[in-house]
């Protein structure tokens, strides 16, 4: 069960089977439909793109998959959360760039104006905003 109904003015949501090894590839071919869709403008798109492939991510890695993708879009600001099954909530540590891995939360937190978690079920839903330059 993913984050509660939207009232955004553009909604796309993607649910996914458990362990499926498609399942970043199919949000983020999502994510970049949606927002093609509602025409949002190309550097917006790679942002979001990369916010979703980070979230998607995170959760195949630290959490046996997403289960659940949510895209909203209302009054300039791009919305994306991705529900999984572990209780566990990421945190930002301390970045090293030098490092291979571990930058995902420090990408989302480098580009979104917030991000977050929020209970979901047994597991939890982690979000990030991002401005986009429409505000349809």
């Amino acid at each position: 069960m993913g984050p509660p109904p939207s009232t955004a003015l553009h909604h796309r949501e993607l649910a996914f089977e458990p362990g499926d090894p498609a399942a970043c590839g199919a949000g983020i071919a999502c994510v970049r439909q949606a927002l093609a869709d509602w025409r949002l403008a190309p550097d917006d798109i790679a942002d979001a793109v990369l916010v979703a492939a980070e979230l998607l991510t995170n959760a195949w890695k630290h959490a046996e998959g997403p289960e659940h993708l949510s895209v909203d879009h209302s009054g300039g600001v791009l919305r994306i959360a991705v529900t999984d099954r572990s209780p566990t909530r990421p945190r930002l540590g301390e970045h090293r760039a030098e490092s291979i891995g571990g930058h995902g939360i420090f990408i989302i937190d480098s580009l979104a104006l917030r991000w977050g978690t929020q209970p979901a079920g047994e597991g939890k839903a982690v979000w990030a905003e991002l401005r986009t330059g429409s505000g349809a």
